[in-house]
């Protein structure tokens, strides 16, 4: 009897490579999750290493490299576990001997990680983008999507010009003239009055919404006062010109010619009294 191996000579040895390996680990006092983080080897398969399970392996190649690994770990002779363990395989599968790939895996224990190979491919890839932007900002200026993102840029100018260019002509010809000035009353109960030069009254009262007003062409430099400008549109000759404001507020002495009118809209608008209390002009008005 071979006492080192505790088996006859020439008789297969009382215990297999799966057993050595787990007395030799329970021996060192490591657990199977101490020896999986060392090994960096599934816990899994070292259960299936220590059952002799070798085919439920994923290959042939893993059960040579894992039980290397394994006996490194534990203590053991690497080279006699390995050969343990193809004569294991070879006793189990005799016709699968000529099929067996001489390559093994080499210790996991020194195979990179995903997180070191994931963490070494995004250096490579901001090492690119860092070379491709000194090259373009330093070595070549103005080369690149920079130069190509600043035409883009002038090519819309060149366009929005163009395209103002050619409503501006169109909006002058669509710019009323002359004409008849007629106002017309945007909300309910808006209070206006119109008067001429000399302050004698042309009209005055309380518009009801949608009702128009003619300034009489023949009034000598009519006036209108209201506080609600913003509540009367005003055409001229048929064509909407800006009211006299966007906003409530009380406007007086404000001439309604179309020449004043239509000046009104290149000239800026004139300073404007605080808004009235109501819709209503002064008492006695």
């Amino acid at each position: 009897m071979n006492m080192e191996t505790g088996s006859l000579d020439g008789q297969l040895p009382l215990h297999g490579v799966g057993d050595k390996l787990r007395m030799a680990r329970e021996k060192a006092g490591m657990t199977l999750g101490q020896l999986a983080a060392e090994t960096r080897i599934p816990q899994r398969h070292l259960e299936l290493i220590e059952a002799g399970d070798w085919h439920d392996l994923p290959a042939r190649t893993y059960a040579t490299g894992f039980a290397r690994t394994y006996a490194k770990a534990v203590g053991l002779d690497p080279r006699a576990t390995v050969d343990e363990v193809r004569a294991e395989l070879s006793m189990s599968e005799p016709g699968d001997r000529s099929r067996a790939s001489s390559f093994e895996p080499g210790d996991p224990a020194r195979v990179p990680s995903r997180g070191l190979a994931l963490f070494s491919l995004f250096a490579v890839v901001m090492l690119i983008v860092g070379g491709f932007f000194f090259y373009s900002r330093v070595l070549a200026p103005g080369a690149g999507p920079g130069s190509l993102l600043e035409e883009q840029r002038l090519a819309e100018q060149a366009a929005a010009a163009q395209a103002q260019a050619t409503a501006r002509p169109a909006a002058q010809a669509a710019a009323p003239t002359g004409g008849a000035v007629v106002f017309t009353a945007l909300e309910e109960g808006v209070w206006v009055k119109f008067y001429d030069g000399q302050g004698a009254q042309l009209m005055q009262k309380q518009m009801a919404k949608g009702e128009s007003y003619t300034v009489p062409a023949d009034a000598t430099g009519p006036q209108v006062w209201t506080g609600r400008p913003d509540a009367l549109a005003i055409t001229i000759g048929g064509k909407s010109v800006p009211k006299l404001a966007d906003s409530e507020t009380v406007m007086k002495d404000v001439p309604v010619t179309a020449e004043a009118l239509l000046a009104r809209n290149t000239a800026p608008a004139p300073t404007a009294s605080p808004p009235a209390t109501a819709n209503q002009g002064p008492a006695g008005t």
